[in-house]
């Protein structure tokens, strides 16, 4: 092993991720896996958070599961508890991905709408950062990373609710970097783009999608696989100076 690839090995810590039974959070359980994490695959899904948690332990990596409503504390504390006991009782990382969306245009758009997106994005990023907390580490590993969009950077049409929701997950890490500090643990959020079943509704529509991608300066959309690393980084020791930062990952449509 050479001193470069040491940064990013997470071999004997834990992690837990949320929404992780497809798209980004699968493909991010799978890369932190491969780089040495034990990890917990939770959605709210849970036969399929097993079926990923199964690829993984093929590999021969240390994967468990958990069927996590991220809107549900009690079982966020459970979630919490079993992915810091894949690794003696310590929980190192914790990405909070779990996320749907709802779109309307604001004149149409329902409270229950609303709401949905705050719950499922914010509280649920609320709930399991709480739940976490106990089991993280004071010895600088400890990592928040936390998954918001362009869409709470700079705004999207017809996605008022989920375009609030992800803002909000931007003011919650950067007050959570500041709280956390003292701890040394970490909390980054990164804004992806990449080719999920939560985008197929923008890529399938040739309108959407040209407009998109005339947005993106790469002209294209990423592979979840190529989002995941971004991910391996700020878990890493290559991220340890790196805290309270928003990092798009979308082939510079967002700078």
């Amino acid at each position: 092993m050479t001193a470069t690839t040491g940064l990013f090995d997470l071999t004997g810590r834990s992690a837990l991720v949320t929404g992780a039974a497809g798209g980004i959070g699968a493909a991010v359980a799978h890369a932190l896996a491969l780089a040495g994490a034990a990890v917990l695959v939770t959605d709210i899904d849970g036969p399929a958070a097993a079926a990923v948690a199964e690829k993984i332990s093929a590999t021969g990596a240390k994967a468990d599961s958990f069927a996590l409503d991220v809107r549900d504390r009690a079982a966020a504390d459970i979630a919490a508890e079993k992915a810091a006991a894949l690794t003696g009782g310590t929980l190192n990382i914790l990405v909070n991905n779990a996320g749907v969306t709802a779109p309307a245009m604001f004149d149409k758009l329902q409270e229950e709408s609303f709401r949905l997106m705050v719950d499922i994005h914010l509280m649920g990023a609320f709930h399991c950062t709480q739940a976490a907390l106990p089991f993280f580490p004071t010895d600088g590993t400890g990592r928040i990373i936390n998954v918001t969009s362009s869409a709470g950077i700079v705004g999207t049409l017809g996605q008022v609710n989920y375009s609030a929701a992800k803002a909000g997950i931007i003011g919650l890490t950067k007050s959570l970097a500041r709280e956390l500090a003292r701890r040394q643990v970490k909390v980054n959020a990164l804004a992806p783009l990449a080719a999920t079943p939560m985008t197929e509704t923008i890529r399938t529509n040739e309108k959407f999608a040209a407009t998109m991608l005339a947005r993106i300066p790469l002209g294209r959309w990423a592979e979840p696989e190529e989002i995941a690393g971004s991910f391996v980084f700020l878990a890493s020791d290559a991220a340890s100076f790196i805290t309270g930062q928003v990092l798009p990952v979308d082939g510079g449509m967002v700078m």
